[in-house]
């Protein structure tokens, strides 16, 4: 008899991924599909819908091939978060790019809706500062270069959703525009208090309640498939839920107090509170998910990790990623080089989209491994500012820090980060966690898990780095690398040519 799975489909910036997970956790078979970003202004980033569902697909058919026919119990989702297009409602077609969660072409409508008096509303009813990284601003951009498009949205002729949205349309055959609230919650357009969209923050940013999704709970039953060439009729979709928030699911972080860090394109941080900070750091409030018994989290997002690394990789002429990392470890130190990537200005906590990338500290002394260097460290430089304005937010102290996604298998970076915190970091071998998060919670809409505890129980063992104590050279350099971002701040005003380009 063939072995029940749920079929986890996890959406990323970079690749579509689908993996088959079994009712006692393990990963049976997975695919994997490439997809591609494009940078078609300055400060803009965007994908193509259609792209990003057939790349879907494939990955679909490449976890599903040595499966030999069986077919799923049921389907997850985990999404890249905040990215939004919009499609005609009756033929399915998208009629805009997918406008990523990194793209900046919305600044200046951030700018006019920060300046209403209305505005204070949307920290207080989003947990969330007004900044383009939210959909709510992409939508009016949206909305505005579409013909007729406020008006069309109005008649209900159109769909402004997040990914998630989109592969749930395109699974259900065009039957189901849902979405779940860890997703709704990052539109800024979505109450984390009623649970709901705001009727005051949809006036704020004109934006028609005509045009979004119903916000379902994070599991339950949201449609079945229909009409696809890779996968029959009737399975149902089960859950939906943002990649972070998938993370922390997938990573055990059920209760408050246990912190989650996704290192990938960008970074995440995230962690379970029973209320809303008690101070604004620069840290946003969000839905951690609902499984039955909705819940908040603080998180905070860096645009720049990963790519940051890239970046580098691509100014000095390296290819592969790992010859970057060999060269960047084969110094002791970055000679107090210092790389701020504020390339698309910086998130949290600083949230200054004015903010430029800047390289300082170079000598003659300098080398290309020292920068080289000064990437890498930038990446858990950005973690432990973001991470100790949570701990000041909350009024509370972390002990450790579980981590996730590609840098975290770098074995310098990750003791670098834990001497950087003195805090240990928990590496578990969870390879795809956030569709593993995703399938948890359609799992438990199976009831194959009934409560947190089972899911626990599916975990593997962790590996823990332990942070050395003999680190005030470390900490010296990161009092440098709050000077480096004082710099990039204020390097460009928001009314230089730079900022003011298209």
């Amino acid at each position: 008899m063939a072995q029940p799975f749920i079929l986890a489909i996890d959406e990323g910036t970079t690749n579509a991924k689908a993996i088959a997970v079994s009712q006692s956790g393990q990963v049976l078979s997975k695919g994997s599909q490439p997809v591609e970003l494009v940078y078609p202004h300055p400060g803009w980033a965007e994908q193509d819908p259609e792209q990003i569902w057939q790349a879907t697909v494939s990955a679909i058919s490449a976890c599903l091939q040595p499966l030999a026919g069986d077919v799923p119990s049921g389907i997850a989702i985990s999404n890249q978060r905040e990215s939004v297009l919009i499609w005609e409602r009756s033929t399915g077609k998208a009629l805009t790019p997918l406008v990523s969660w990194q793209c900046r072409r919305s600044e200046e409508i951030c700018r006019q809706i920060a300046q209403k008096p209305e505005a204070e509303q949307v920290k207080a009813f989003t947990g969330s500062v007004i900044d383009p990284l939210f959909p709510a601003t992409k939508i009016r951009w949206l909305l505005d270069t579409l013909e007729q498009g406020t008006e069309r949205a109005v008649k209900g002729e159109l769909c402004a959703g997040t990914v998630d949205s989109w592969l749930v349309w395109k699974l259900t055959g065009g039957q189901q525009f849902v979405t779940d609230a860890s997703n709704a919650s990052r539109y800024q357009l979505f109450n984390i208090h009623t649970f709901a969209w705001d009727s005051q923050l949809l006036d704020l940013y004109q934006i028609p309640r005509q045009c979004l999704p119903d916000v379902l709970p994070s599991c339950g039953l949201r449609g079945q498939t229909s009409g696809l060439s890779v996968l029959p009729d009737g399975i149902p979709v089960l859950s939906q839920i943002g990649d972070s928030h998938a993370a922390l699911y997938g990573q055990g972080g059920f209760n408050p107090g246990v912190v989650k860090a996704t290192y990938g394109t960008g970074s995440s941080l995230m962690v379970r509170i029973e209320t809303p900070p008690k101070q604004d750091l620069g840290v946003s409030t969000t839905v951690a998910w609902d499984d039955g018994k909705p819940g908040l989290a603080m998180e905070g997002n860096i645009t720049h990790t990963g790519s940051a690394i890239q970046f580098i990789s691509r100014m000095l002429g390296i290819t592969e990623i790992d010859q970057l990392s060999e060269m960047a470890w084969s110094v002791k130190d970055s000679r107090e080089v210092f790389f701020v990537p504020a390339l698309a200005g910086l998130g949290a906590p600083h949230w200054d989209a004015n903010a430029r990338g800047l390289i300082t500290g170079l000598t003659d002394a300098a080398t290309p491994a020292h920068i080289a260097r000064a990437a890498f460290e930038s990446v858990a430089y950005q973690v432990a500012d973001l991470l100790f304005a949570m701990e000041q937010s909350a009024e509370m102290t972390l002990s450790e820090l579980s981590v996730d996604g590609g840098p975290t298998k770098n074995q310098q970076l990750m003791q670098f980060q834990a001497d950087l915190l003195q805090k240990r970091i928990i590496k578990r071998d969870i390879a795809e966690v956030s569709a593993l998060g995703a399938a948890f919670l359609a799992g438990r809409a199976l009831n194959w898990w009934p409560d947190h505890q089972s899911l626990t129980a599916l975990l593997p063992a962790s590996e823990v780095v332990i942070p050395n104590p003999d680190a005030e050279q470390i900490h010296q350099h990161y009092k440098q690398w709050q000077q480096a971002i004082q710099r990039a701040r204020f390097q460009a005003s928001p009314l230089s040519n730079e900022s003011k380009r298209s």
